[in-house]
């Protein structure tokens, strides 16, 4: 902002200052800036997680890179080409010590902590979205060809292939110890399976395709996104609910709290805002600097104290929520 300084009486403009001063102090309250800014850390990230001791993050891009950041130290660990295409599925295996991967090419990759390639198997179409669960010894994966696998992580074989979607996946959920699956798919439908042998369910569909899901931890509710709103099925009558947020664009990602009590979001496509948001009424609890491009993906570490994003601005952001100032 220029301003004339000889155009403010003195007095004015120690008043002007303050006002300004404490308009940017809320701002920066109301919409707190991450604590790091990996910055060109990958091609358009497309996904991010942390590992289970929530001592490092894992990122992965539109050009099949994946990286690893300290959150101890603040660094970069390493980083390797992984796959040749897009890296949509990550997840830390073995306490941390292996890392699996899926990506646009149609391939399914573990590798060790230095980035060394363990073994590979093909699912035959590109895949779009995987959710994995190492208690459960279970991955699922969806896909272009508009399929849902479920594969076993030990053998990294597929005993399940469900064609349920008339066009691409758009994401996959999985519930840890309950078993439950669900997927969404560009053809706007949304499917859920009580158990992994067990035959989808049509839930009803939402009014525009979801592009990410989420069951809540106790198992009571399917959680999806789209344009401006997200989407609530009830899992013991499959009634749908229609809940607006303050999201100007589409929800590309939405992770549960470790406790279940807030959602954090991001969105595209007109809007790159990062919140906390109440899964029930839709309402901001917590606000966050936007990304300077559209927001990818949105998640938590398993101990709740940090939130990493990343976006087409090729950064990867860091808050460590014990810091960070609430709204």
């Amino acid at each position: 902002m220029k301003v004339c300084m000889g155009s403010i009486a003195p007095r004015r403009l120690v008043a002007f200052c303050l006002s300004t001063l404490l308009a940017a102090c809320s701002s920066s309250k109301l919409n707190p800036p991450p604590d790091v800014v990996i910055s060109n850390a990958t091609v358009g990230g497309s996904i991010v997680t942390f590992n289970v001791s929530s001592t490092q993050l894992a990122f992965g891009d539109l050009k099949g890179n994946i990286g690893l950041w300290d959150t101890d130290h603040d660094n970069v660990i390493r980083s390797w080409h992984a796959h040749a295409g897009t890296v949509y599925g990550i997840a830390f295996l073995d306490r941390d010590r292996r890392i699996l991967s899926g990506g646009y090419d149609g391939e399914i990759a573990e590798w060790d902590a230095q980035g060394r390639l363990l073994r590979r198997a093909s699912a035959g179409s590109p895949i779009t979205a995987m959710s994995v669960s190492e208690p459960d010894n279970t991955v699922i994966t969806g896909h272009t060809d508009g399929s849902v696998g479920v594969w076993n992580l030990d053998s990294l074989q597929r005993h399940r292939r469900y064609p349920v979607h008339d066009g691409a996946v758009r994401a996959v959920a999985y519930l840890p110890g309950r078993h439950l699956i669900a997927a969404s798919g560009t053809d706007t439908r949304v499917f859920l399976w009580r158990t992994p042998d067990a035959q989808p369910i049509a839930l009803p569909t939402p009014p525009t395709d979801s592009r990410a899901l989420q069951f809540s931890p106790d198992g009571q509710w399917l959680i999806g996104s789209g344009w401006f709103r997200l989407f609530r099925w009830h899992l013991g009558s499959t009634v749908l609910a229609t809940v607006p947020t303050e999201h100007h664009g589409v929800i590309t990602s939405i992770q549960y709290s470790p406790d279940g009590h807030y959602l954090a979001s991001i969105s595209r496509q007109t809007d790159s805002s990062i919140y906390f948001l109440d899964p029930m009424n839709g309402q901001v609890l917590r606000r966050f600097l936007r990304h300077d491009l559209c927001g990818n993906w949105v998640t938590l570490s398993p101990d709740g104290n940090y939130l990493a994003t990343t976006s087409d601005d090729a950064s990867v952001r860091i808050w460590h929520l014990g810091v960070a100032e609430s709204q």
